[in-house]
């Protein structure tokens, strides 16, 4: 890019441009999952944020992978689902502002209790209310029931790479 004007606004405040692309790296996510022996678990964990304004979703691209804490708490070939969201998982269910980012995506089942790299995809236009500026990007996992034995806490650990593109439209 040349000096200058668009060079200069390249670089401005977020609500200033006119598509954002934001690449968010999480590494060594925590989720602490905790439940009772027969019921599916749920965790949740920030991984970013967006600038304030009225946002339009334009897409998504994920890259994630999960790791077991290698004990016999948790099964060697354990399965669950992850998406991620403007809005924290609050149960077993992913749906609604939980999955307005990545919706739900299967995980293959692991292999001495890490999953493989997973890729999901949203190209579904949105558009989301952060004229508050409170909004976050929320990784959301559920783990079958059967995984986590004698109602134990596992803590798994989530490598994820989010690319999102979205304009902000304004703010009030």
């Amino acid at each position: 890019m040349g000096k200058g004007l668009p060079r200069s606004m390249s670089r401005g405040a977020a609500q200033r441009q006119e598509i954002i692309k934001q690449t968010i790296v999480a590494e060594d996510v925590a989720l602490s999952i905790t439940g009772s022996t027969g019921v599916a678990r749920f965790a949740t964990a920030v991984i970013g944020d967006f600038p304030e304004g009225n946002i339009l979703l334009l897409g998504a691209v994920a890259y994630a992978q999960f790791s077991g804490p290698t004990s016999a708490n948790l099964t060697n070939d354990w399965e669950g689902d992850f998406a991620i969201g403007s809005a924290a998982t609050a149960d077993v269910t992913l749906n609604n502002a939980e999955v307005d980012l990545i919706p739900s995506t299967q995980l293959a089942a692991a292999t001495n209790e890490v999953s493989a790299r997973t890729r999901a995809t949203n190209a579904t236009q949105v558009i989301l209310d952060n004229t508050d500026g409170s909004l976050e990007i929320n990784l959301n996992f559920v783990i079958d029931a059967d995984e986590v034995t004698n109602a134990q806490t596992v803590v798994i650990t989530a490598d994820v790479v989010l690319t999102i593109a979205y304009v902000v439209l304004g703010d009030d």
